[in-house]
């Protein structure tokens, strides 16, 4: 049966044509998804889709492990570099220190003379 009818068909022909063509078309349709083929093909996409979805995890946990590595050289340069700033502080800072440590000595030396010259007149 054609699927075009004369131009003279009224609509309950034309209705009922279109009902045949619908159910034709799911037939056809159901047919194509029982096929083993389709099956096979089916089967072939999941497992494509699989092994891309592990590529891509596998890709992420690399990125996230080079993230990683890169943060911890970061925080290392980071304390590398305090550590040199603190130390040329300290060597920067190193002649008023001294100057303090030498007069705190000798205001102890003043203090011992002191203490003993008070020691002497008693």
């Amino acid at each position: 049966m054609s699927v075009l009818k004369p131009k003279g068909a009224d609509f309950v022909e034309r209705r009922t044509a279109a009902q045949e063509a619908k159910a034709a078309l799911l037939e056809k349709m159901k047919a194509k998804q029982n096929d083993p083929a389709a099956e096979a093909r089916r089967a072939e996409r999941a497992a494509v889709v699989a092994a891309r979805e592990e590529r891509q995890a596998k890709k992420r946990a690399e990125a996230e492990a080079k993230a990683r590595e890169a943060a911890a050289r970061k925080a290392e340069k980071e304390a590398e570099r305090l550590a040199a700033e603190e130390a040329a502080k300290a060597e920067k800072n190193r002649p008023m220190a001294q100057m303090v440590a030498d007069e705190a000595a000798r205001k102890a030396a003043r203090d011992a003379k002191y203490a003993a010259r008070k020691a002497r007149k008693r």
